[in-house]
């Protein structure tokens, strides 16, 4: 879904093209990469425990440096240039549950602002090169502006996907049936005749939440609406399909783009009219998406990332504990180690608070997540109440420890709490 040049002759400023074709093969692989995006980029954070912060900064040094790698070729080269959308896969993700999660930013937030950057670097990619085109990959200047832009879609994909899962309680399944509807929409009108540089990156930026949000489905518990594949799994079944893939696109060259040349705003004809209606109902489909979303967010539902990772809860006629009930139930139904782990987490968060490290506490606040998330089938299948409980404590917990600005008054009240259902003396 872009446009083709007619062939001509190389100039010595050029390079040969960075990209791939637009084939059937293109989309393949780039739903395959945003899916392990999302599961790997949670394994290596949540399942190893090594934070978020760190996980984005391990991968930012090495997505960082396998592009120099790419830029360094002088043609395409399948394995370099997927790698590359792989790594930024992951990246892009954990830069926006940075935002969302260690910032507190909300996600309505951080879509417009990951849409303003993108607007911004569209903006100057086409005031330097007079193109947006996919095929006009042909000069370091491009290929920069290429994979930045790149890297900005796969993080505002990730903020409105799950922007929209916030909205709609969807659950990970039927929650793939939008960017597949919205993805089938903008392919008929790329070929009907809607301008082909815009209909692929609209695609581009679908191709996020779609393959996101099938890894969440496939990764999840079938409690949560999954399959229970798990994410290390769903990555691993990704990975190699990833591999497989380039191996027979570098065997057999198919996905080689011989249309870029000279001229890449060189477009196929369509007549005026026709691509006019084709915008127009490019923008209704636009509307008629944010009328469902309206809709659907106006309507009585839980949000599915709060219930994501969670273990099934008491039904809606248990009767709520009160504070000393809870740190009863607690010490009495709960495994000694999980709770001695919790309070260590809780008391460490604390001191550190008093201290003023928000950074350090911060990073505690992302262990309690994890050890909380690690824990939940256990505790909740122990005593669901206790639970219920808990978890309305842990939440005002990561909440304020990760406000932009964080109020010490605030956190120690959270902290002190939880701490003492816990059974802290």
């Amino acid at each position: 879904m872009t446009s083709f040049a007619a062939p001509g002759p190389q100039t010595a400023r050029h390079l040969l093209s960075k990209v791939p074709a637009i084939t059937v093969w293109f989309w393949i692989i780039k739903i395959l990469c945003t899916t392990v995006g999302e599961s790997f980029a949670d394994y290596i954070n949540l399942a190893l425990g090594v934070g978020l912060l760190a996980t984005a900064g391990i991968f930012t040094a090495v997505t960082a440096a396998v592009l120099v790698l790419q830029m360094s070729r002088r043609r395409y080269h399948p394995g370099f240039y997927w790698l590359t959308v792989v790594l930024m896969s992951i990246t892009g993700t954990l830069y926006t549950d940075i935002l969302t999660d260690q910032a507190g930013v909300p996600l309505w937030v951080s879509s417009a602002l990951f849409a303003v950057v993108l607007a911004v670097v569209f903006g100057i990619w086409f005031s330097r090169e007079q193109t947006l085109s996919i095929h006009s990959i042909v000069s370091v200047p491009r290929e920069a502006f290429y994979w930045l832009t790149v890297l900005v879609t796969f993080a505002l994909g990730t903020a409105l996907g799950d922007w929209t899962l916030e909205l709609t309680g969807w659950g990970p399944g039927v929650s793939i049936l939008l960017p597949l509807a919205l993805i089938a929409v903008t392919a008929a009108l790329w070929r009907f005749g809607a301008n082909p540089v815009l209909t692929f990156w609209v695609a581009y930026i679908l191709t996020r939440p779609l393959g996101a949000n099938t890894g969440d489905w496939l990764g999840l518990t079938p409690a949560e609406g999954g399959l229970g594949l798990g994410t290390l799994a769903t990555s691993i079944i990704f990975l190699a399909l990833i591999l497989a893939t380039v191996v027979y696109l570098s065997v057999s060259r198919a996905d080689v783009d011989r249309a870029a040349a000279t001229d890449p705003r060189a477009e196929r004809p369509v007549p005026t009219e026709r691509r006019r209606r084709a915008h127009l109902i490019l923008g209704a489909a636009a509307l008629a998406t944010i009328a469902l979303l309206v809709t659907t967010a106006s309507l009585p539902h839980e949000s599915s990332l709060a219930a994501e990772g969670s273990a099934p809860s008491c039904s809606a006629s248990s009767t709520p504990l009160t504070q000393s009930e809870a740190q009863a139930a607690v010490q009495a139904n709960y495994p000694a180690s999980n709770v001695t782990e919790l309070q260590s987490i809780v008391t460490d968060t604390l001191s550190l608070v008093t201290q003023g490290d928000k950074a350090g506490a911060a990073s505690r606040a992302t262990d309690l997540e994890t050890t909380w998330d690690d824990n939940q089938a256990t505790l909740n299948a122990a005593d669901c109440r206790a639970w219920t409980f808990l978890d309305q404590q842990v939440d005002p917990v990561l909440k304020s420890v990760r406000a932009g600005t964080p109020d010490p008054a605030t956190e120690t009240k959270a902290l002190k709490q939880l701490s003492t259902t816990l059974g802290a003396p």
